[in-house]
């Protein structure tokens, strides 16, 4: 290797190959040298070296990839979706029909609101109130807080209990922005594989046996999974994380009000660290940035506590709006419209697909994502790149892929803008890119 990492110690070693990082002479996905051939270059047991290793990945500077050694981690590439041709049809983008969306613009106007001033609560009286319609099926047992959205409180409640280094399990294939979240902020992930239930208990026990410091778990809409957690599921689950109540157990609520499923708990009794995390995004628009978590008192309390210390509050007038919408009975009545034509939609893909033969969907559909695996013959990137040259746009499932983890071989296809007509069309396409040699 042409960058020459010195020391005697393990200290050493570790700011010798931090400074070769800041310098850019080791780059992201960089190999370090094997641990015997740099200790028999410095003259040192291979003991240090291993210890500085360890070192490095603890601090997010280092991955280890098992047999491939130990590389330099590259924390700010926290993932994308392919862009979409612009003559394709889009079922890639992952996002919410307009059509179904209420006008902010007009329920800014009518929401009330007071100027905000510094010192004020950080939940808007007027949220904190329409708080029961969000959490209609939850029993609230915590305290809530207001974030900037699902993503936010995620990265928010991992940072209250984890540092560099500690394991999150999260399910693969998994939300890019958990992804990311998870490696900008120097965590490591744990892959729990899913089946058409939710989260698979035997891999899950072994995160947790690993040492996985968190869990997240997604309730309904799984994106890019398509699926709900069932009854079953979830108290398998739950009895699993019982034998451990120190866990953070985060659970990803996001498409409540949209699920044609019932809320599932999956969070045990005994548990001294949880949230669950219900964001407006889906049936509000994904431009009015608010979610509102519920979580024991203590990690609660953390959260607020960094919402105060120099980072900003939800903006009030967001809050308002967004607690206005959730007891407006006309959008109460788009969102129950919004409910039955997504699922209605999502059906138009599943009865196309089975009426042709051509691929299967990894469980019970729910959400506005729906995930179709591949056979083993037909690999995702080359399916979804001969899509594209047909017109039609998806993601492809390697994407979503838990860092270390073997990438599902499936499809991402958004059907929230779908009509029977084009599911049939898009069908026939998916049929011929899976057969093309």
């Amino acid at each position: 290797m042409a960058v020459v990492i010195t020391g005697q110690t393990a200290n050493a070693i570790v700011q010798s190959a931090r400074d070769a990082i800041v310098s850019g002479r080791l780059r992201p996905g960089d190999s370090l040298p094997p641990i015997r051939e740099l200790a028999a270059e410095l003259g040192v047991n291979r003991n240090t070296v291993a210890t500085a290793y360890r070192q490095l990945v603890a601090l997010g500077a280092a991955d280890t990839r098992g047999r491939g050694g130990t590389v330099v981690a590259d924390r700010l590439q926290p993932g994308s979706e392919l862009a979409v041709p612009a003559d394709a049809v889009d079922l890639a983008d992952g996002n919410p029909d307009p059509a179904l969306l209420p006008d902010l613009r007009a329920a800014i106007a009518a929401a009330p609101y007071r100027p905000t001033m510094y010192g004020t609560s950080a939940v808007a009286p007027a949220l904190r109130a329409a708080a029961p319609v969000l959490f209609g099926d939850h029993p609230q047992e915590g305290e809530l807080v207001a974030t900037h959205g699902a993503v936010d409180a995620m990265e928010r409640l991992l940072n209250t209990h984890l540092v560099r280094g500690d394991f999150v399990a999260v399910e693969n294939p998994c939300f890019l922005a958990s992804v990311g979240t998870i490696r900008v902020n120097g965590y490591r992930a744990l892959p729990v594989e899913l089946d058409g239930y939710g989260m698979r208990p035997d891999h899950l026990a072994r995160a947790l046996d690993e040492g996985a410091r968190a869990v997240i778990v997604t309730c309904r809409g799984h994106n890019p999974g398509g699926i709900a957690l069932s009854e079953t599921r979830a108290g398998e689950l739950r009895a699993l994380l019982e034998r451990y109540p120190e866990v953070l157990v985060i659970e990803d609520d996001h498409f409540s009000l949209l699920s044609v499923y019932d809320y599932r708990r999956v969070i045990p009794d005994n548990s001294r660290h949880w949230a669950v995390v219900r964001s407006v995004a889906k049936f509000l628009g994904p431009d009015l940035r608010v979610a509102l978590v519920d979580a024991d008192p203590t990690t609660a309390a953390a959260l607020d506590a960094r919402l105060r210390s120099g980072r900003p509050w939800v903006s009030h007038l967001l809050q308002t709006t967004a607690a206005h919408l959730l007891t407006d009975p006309a959008t109460t009545e788009l969102i129950a419209t919004a409910r039955d034509e997504y699922a209605r939609r999502t059906e138009f893909l599943i009865d196309a697909l089975t009426a042709g033969g051509v691929a299967s969907t990894l469980g019970p559909p729910d959400g506005i994502n729906t995930w179709v695996d591949l056979p083993r013959e037909a690999p995702a990137e080359r399916v979804s790149a001969d899509l594209a040259r047909r017109g039609w746009a998806v993601q492809p499932g390697t994407i979503f892929a838990v860092d270390g983890a073997t990438p599902r071989n499936g499809l991402r296809v958004t059907t929230s803008r779908l009509d029977r007509t084009a599911a049939e069309t898009f069908t026939t396409a998916l049929a011929g890119a899976i057969a093309q040699p």
